[in-house]
């Protein structure tokens, strides 16, 4: 099992709180290889949605340069950033933010509820599937024995609660899961059975298991290996 909670409290809160778990950082500023499952982390390679063959450094800044300002259209300057603290782009200097374009050439402006389906939470999806896949196996051996805590910076885990920030470590376990917006992640798959004896006998069995992921190469492929129109399968 995997819980969310906050990274704000102190750490011998939390033992306590969580007695025998695994407790996890998962954001930025965490000290060790699961810094990768941080939306700012340059994993580099990631496809811009709706842009072509146009890639970005970081889930974060995709989502920051795909912003609209009163004063200031989108920077895809920021794709090619390494470091975090370039990233955020302030409504106090650019204006009154208008929303997310869809995609570098985009005609559509997309509200706050539309970019984190269509931006945002298909962006991290794609990093799930594609850059941290060794981590979301050891994750998903680990929760078969034994509580995982992931701290984050957000804990909101609804991803229709539009008035917080979607924790991220949320997307996370639900990917390990199979829980909305990331059920997908597992298939249903229905085998067969027989039995000859004096007469036939047949059934079937239900398996739910991992959906096997489909490798890709180019950019082109990775962009339409997701659904970016913005469905929550």
């Amino acid at each position: 099992m995997i819980t969310i909670d906050s990274n704000q409290i102190e750490l011998k809160s939390l033992q306590k709180k969580y007695q025998n778990a695994i407790i996890a950082d998962v954001t930025y500023a965490a000290k060790d290889y699961l810094v990768q499952l941080s939306p700012l982390y340059p994993h580099g390679g990631i496809p811009v949605p709706n842009s072509g063959c146009t890639t970005a450094n970081s889930v974060e800044a995709i989502w920051q340069g795909l912003k609209i300002f009163e004063y200031e259209d989108i920077d895809t300057s920021l794709f090619t950033k390494e470091n975090a603290k370039e990233l955020n782009r302030s409504s106090s200097k650019l204006g009154k933010m208008l929303g997310h374009r869809f995609g570098i050439n985009g005609l559509e402006v997309l509200n706050y509820a539309d970019a984190r389906r269509r931006i945002f939470i298909r962006s991290y999806r794609w990093v799930l599937d594609y850059k941290v896949q060794d981590i979301i196996k050891q994750l998903r051996d680990a929760t078969k024995s034994q509580t995982i805590v992931l701290l984050d910076n957000h804990v909101n885990c609804d991803i229709y609660n539009y008035n917080e920030p979607l924790s991220h470590a949320y997307l996370v376990k639900a990917y390990v899961e199979g829980l909305p917006p990331y059920e997908d992640a597992f298939e249903t798959i229905t085998t067969h059975h027989y039995y000859a004896g004096r007469r036939v006998i047949s059934w079937t069995t239900e398996e739910r298991r991992v959906k096997t992921i489909k490798s890709c190469i180019m950019p082109q492929q990775l962009e339409l290996s997701l659904d970016f129109k913005g469905e929550i399968l």
